[in-house]
């Protein structure tokens, strides 16, 4: 059932994300595309958060927070692409309104938690470049512990407070969704309740989360630039923006597509942009995070490599027993 009679209205019972239907000669190259960005992804956040676990030698707050923005990533892009990669495949582009409530509930939570979770890690990056001799003290396990449990729980809460309000709305057509994924604002559009209250929550609510924790985030680098530009060797200069230059470059992407997406006025012309940028900070940035913090980081490198060896020793053995 796509609709229902209530009152002498019709009720949706599903809304239709049209995506890139504009395109239907790219949705077999845009599902490949797709699935192999999913694949990477999920495949290299799960190894960083093996890694991580397993190596104690990466038991330090820096990839503390970084398996845990991991293991955020691979639940954030697990919550859109599958729907997506469907789509493509099948080009059923339908999602009830329970379906889509549940999609928006996990992707704004996630979204939430991880513009906290990046400032706990500028914060982190800015203790040990610019207080190094009290670091270990400020930023202990409870600590870390403590940052990471509130980036989930105001995740958490916000959405469930914000979801709350969004199942009082009723919709009663249209019921095409012109996004990539269910996101507040298009749905809220649909809505033929009364959304003032919503939408000014919500309003409230990205005010609070972004611009403090983006702030927090620009704060930490000013600072740990200050302290890098007075380091005396360029060597010693050289090692210390290596261990937060990825950190910027995730940061910088993820805020970027964030800012351009909700915070500029919205337009017909930018309407196509604003999937494209959509994709930025839901499909790129968890895949980026992976590949910088490997690619362009000793110690991770270095993980990997004992992971291999023993692996490859460990066959040895099992080989050298048969």
């Amino acid at each position: 059932m796509e609709h229902m009679e209530t009152d002498n209205k019709t009720v949706i019972t599903t809304f239709i994300l049209l995506g890139f239907e504009n395109a239907p000669a790219l949705q077999i190259p845009l599902f490949l595309v797709f699935l192999i960005i999913y694949s990477m992804t999920v495949a290299g956040n799960i190894i960083i958060i093996v890694l991580v676990i397993t190596d104690h030698h990466l038991h330090i707050p820096m990839y503390f927070f970084l398996g845990n923005l991991s293991c955020l990533e691979t639940f954030y892009t697990s919550t859109l692409l599958p729907r997506l990669l469907t789509s493509f495949l099948t080009g059923d582009r339908t999602i009830s309104v329970e379906g889509c409530y549940i999609q928006l509930y996990w992707f704004g939570t996630l979204v939430i938690a991880e513009c906290y979770l990046l400032a706990s890690m500028s914060y982190d990056r800015y203790l040990a470049i610019c207080k190094p001799l009290q670091y270990a003290t400020l930023m202990n396990r409870r600590i870390c512990l403590l940052l990471s449990a509130v980036s989930w729980l105001c995740g958490i809460t916000i959405m469930t407070i914000i979801m709350s309000l969004m199942s009082q709305l009723k919709f009663c057509g249209p019921r095409e969704i012109d996004h990539l994924f269910c996101d507040s604002t298009p749905v809220i559009n649909l809505s033929c309740s009364k959304t003032t209250v919503v939408t000014l929550m919500i309003l409230t609510v990205s005010f609070i989360d972004t611009v403090p924790s983006c702030l927090m985030t620009l704060l930490s680098y000013i600072c740990i630039i200050a302290a890098i530009i007075r380091i005396p060797s360029s060597d010693g200069r050289k090692r210390a923006f290596s261990t937060c230059s990825s950190h910027l470059i995730v940061v910088s992407i993820f805020y970027g597509s964030l800012i351009f997406v909700y915070a500029l006025p919205k337009k017909e012309a930018l309407r196509e942009l604003d999937k494209i940028f959509s994709v930025f900070y839901t499909v790129l940035t968890p895949l980026i995070n992976p590949l910088v913090y490997t690619l362009r980081n000793k110690e991770v490198k270095k993980a990997l490599g004992r992971s291999i060896n023993k692996f490859e020793i460990s066959k040895w053995f099992v080989r050298d027993g048969e």
